[in-house]
């Protein structure tokens, strides 16, 4: 009997999937401006503009060069949402993903910082391009970061949605706001969620919207969370989430495709369906990404472990 093919080990660099993404860290490495607007307005779409946008802002000791970039040209809103972006990440990372128990309050304190100064930038670059729903979707991570309220996060995304209403990675942010843990409720989380998914033409990647909730409130469930993914309302809007994205011969690998098939394998293993899971596995290739398997742990290990469980219990290579 030959030996089993070894498996191969996961990446969860977004380059990888992503290689503009690279291209676009190493022309705001070099401060070459140029080379990083011409790759962000040459994305294919929407969310991929939001993506790239999003992975520049995280690019670390870029702060001063943006600042010049957008001095030299204060309507240039793509330098905006960088600067702005880029001062929520360094913020956010300062804070922590701790609940908000466990944050000192040093950490609050310079994390608020670092969003109010954001806040103004974004705000200016909203001004000045009310349709770059890139700025907009940074707002919503401000706007949570200082609880401004769920009213605002919501006229913020009212505001995007004009524009673009299936853009995820806003509608990512906005279902983060309605979790209990940030003042919202599951009711107006899952009903978000719901919404979402249905009003995207199948195939696309927004319902995993819905099996972002169920994760979100098996983390939450203070140590109920495996019953609530046994539950038949858990289990039956996973499996028709994937039926509308996945699981439908229209689903491409477009921009955030490797976050949402990674989302859709934890769940599956987590619901026990190892051949589901092995598939989405199986499709994944190498391609990982630290959210949502950061939920269980280091995320290559989750990785690695839940794929060869799904394998061994009888799900396709």
């Amino acid at each position: 009997m030959s030996a089993a093919p070894t498996l191969p080990q996961p990446t969860f660099d977004p380059v990888a999937a992503y290689p503009e993404m690279g291209r676009v860290r190493s022309a705001l490495a070099a401060m070459d401006w140029a080379g990083v607007r011409a790759l962000i307005d040459g994305a294919p779409d929407p969310v991929a503009r939001t993506m790239l946008i999003r992975f520049a802002a995280t690019v670390p000791g870029a702060e001063q060069f943006l600042q010049d970039v957008l001095a030299r040209d204060p309507d240039d809103s793509v330098a905006g949402a960088v600067l702005g972006g880029h001062l929520v990440d360094v913020g956010w990372k300062i804070r922590s993903g701790l609940r908000a128990q466990y944050v000192s309050a040093e950490q609050f304190s310079t994390f608020h910082g670092y969003l109010r100064r954001a806040e103004q930038i974004l705000i200016d670059a909203a001004a000045r391009n009310p349709a770059d729903v890139s700025v907009w979707c940074q707002r919503l991570v401000s706007a949570r970061g200082l609880e401004l309220g769920l009213s605002e996060v919501r006229r913020r995304y009212d505001r995007l949605a004009e524009h673009e209403p299936h853009h995820l990675p806003a509608q990512s942010q906005l279902l983060q706001s309605l979790c209990p843990k940030w003042s919202g409720s599951w009711e107006q989380m899952h009903a978000f969620a719901g919404e979402c998914m249905l009003a995207a033409p199948k195939g696309a990647h927004n319902a995993v919207l819905v099996v972002t909730g169920h994760l979100e409130r098996w983390l939450d469930d203070d140590g109920q969370g495996v019953a609530y993914l046994a539950t038949s309302r858990a289990r039956n809007e996973i499996y028709e989430a994937a039926t509308r994205s996945v699981w439908d011969p229209g689903f491409r690998h477009d921009y955030g495709w490797v976050a949402v098939r990674n989302t859709f394998a934890m769940a599956f293993s987590l619901i026990g369906d190892s051949r589901a899971a092995a598939a989405q596995f199986a499709a994944l290739d190498r391609f990982g990404s630290e959210d949502p398997w950061h939920y269980l742990g280091d995320p290559a290990e989750e990785f690695v472990r839940r794929r060869a469980l799904a394998y061994g219990k009888g799900g396709a290579r």
